[in-house]
């Protein structure tokens, strides 16, 4: 069958580009990660709030090395688009923020992020998602982002709704956690909203 429906966003939009550094209020940046992120990776594999909702696996420097070169080729096959959170004026990530399963044909993606200890508490996230929104609509052309996490997971929901994604409903047994299977809420944010 021959779809009749032209892609949302055509091939080739984020690749033919590099990815952007995007500034952020109070002196952050979105940017690229790096080798220089290496430890800040490896750590975040270690805090245990991150390792509770996220559920990472455990990164030696060079695992750490190996997935941000993954990241980078992800951007160029249009795969996702994951940010280091860091200060403007230098110095290693304090968090991450992405667009992750990318459906550029379908014209949506998935809201992820992420905050060690040091960037914890200073309001970074929910302009960070914001940003991150903004960037997706309008310069890639998305239509539909969405922020899912689990019902017990109060920090999240309050970044998600701060950032301008209204909760649409709660997907019962949707992710198994170390300690069971949570529910989760799912958030979502229109380009026309």
């Amino acid at each position: 069958m021959i779809n009749s429906i032209p892609p949302v966003v055509p091939a080739g939009r984020m690749s033919a580009a590099q990815q952007p550094e995007l500034p952020l209020p109070d002196g952050m940046l979105l940017r690229p990660w790096a080798s220089y992120d290496v430890p800040a990776l490896v750590e975040s594999c270690r805090d245990p709030e991150i390792r509770h909702w996220n559920r990472p696996a455990l990164l030696t420097p060079a695992g750490a090395e190996e997935r941000i070169t993954r990241w980078h080729g992800r951007w160029q096959a249009e795969q996702a688009a994951i940010w280091a959170v860091a200060p403007a004026a230098g110095g290693p990530a304090v968090g991450l923020i992405g667009v992750g399963d990318l459906d550029l044909a379908g014209g949506s993606g998935e809201i992820l992020y992420w905050l060690l200890p040091a960037g914890r508490g200073r309001g970074i996230m929910a302009p960070a998602t914001d940003r991150v929104s903004r960037w997706a609509f309008e310069e890639v052309g998305l239509h539909r982002l969405r922020i899912t996490h689990s019902v017990a997971n109060p920090a999240s929901c309050a970044i998600a709704v701060k950032a301008g994604f209204p909760l649409e409903g709660t997907m019962r047994g949707a992710l198994l956690h170390a300690d069971g299977w949570h529910d989760e809420h799912l958030h979502a944010r229109l380009r026309t909203d």
